[in-house]
C-alpha cells in the first residue's frame, strides 16, 4: 500500500459545451509542515510543503499556482476554466522533495 495521498477531485460537469465554464474543486491530504516549528526535543521540524499545483486539460495548462508555507494543511483549491476540447483533466501537486500527487478526471466537450 502506498503512502501517497489520494486527491479528491470534483468537476461540476463531466460534459460541457465548447466555451462553457467548468468548475473544479480539489482537495489533497498533506500536513504542509512550514519548517518553522520545533518538536518536543527542540529540533526544527523540516519543511515539507506542496509548492506547485497545475491543472491541464487535454495537455493544455488551464491553471497553475505556487504555494508558500502559510498555506494550510490539506489544501483545498477551487477554480474555473473554459472548456475547449475533450480530454483528461490532470491535476498535479508537487512537494518540496519532488514527489508528485496526480489526480485525473475526464471531460467531454460537445458542439
Amino acid at each position: 500500500m502506498s503512502n501517497t495521498p489520494r486527491p479528491r477531485i470534483r468537476l461540476d460537469k463531466r460534459e460541457a459545451r465548447k466555451g462553457e465554464l467548468v468548475e473544479v474543486r480539489a482537495l489533497v491530504a498533506h500536513l504542509m509542515e512550514s519548517g518553522q516549528r520545533r518538536d518536543t526535543s527542540g529540533n526544527v521540524i523540516p519543511r515539507k510543503i506542496i509548492n506547485r499545483f497545475t491543472c491541464t486539460v487535454a495537455g493544455q495548462l488551464v491553471f497553475a499556482c505556487d504555494m508558500e508555507p502559510a498555506i494550510s494543511a490539506n489544501p483545498y483549491l477551487q477554480f474555473r476554466f473554459r472548456a475547449d476540447e475533450t480530454g483528461p483533466v490532470e491535476l498535479v501537486w508537487i512537494d518540496d522533495d519532488g514527489s508528485r500527487v496526480v489526480g485525473r478526471e475526464t471531460l467531454t466537450v460537445t458542439g
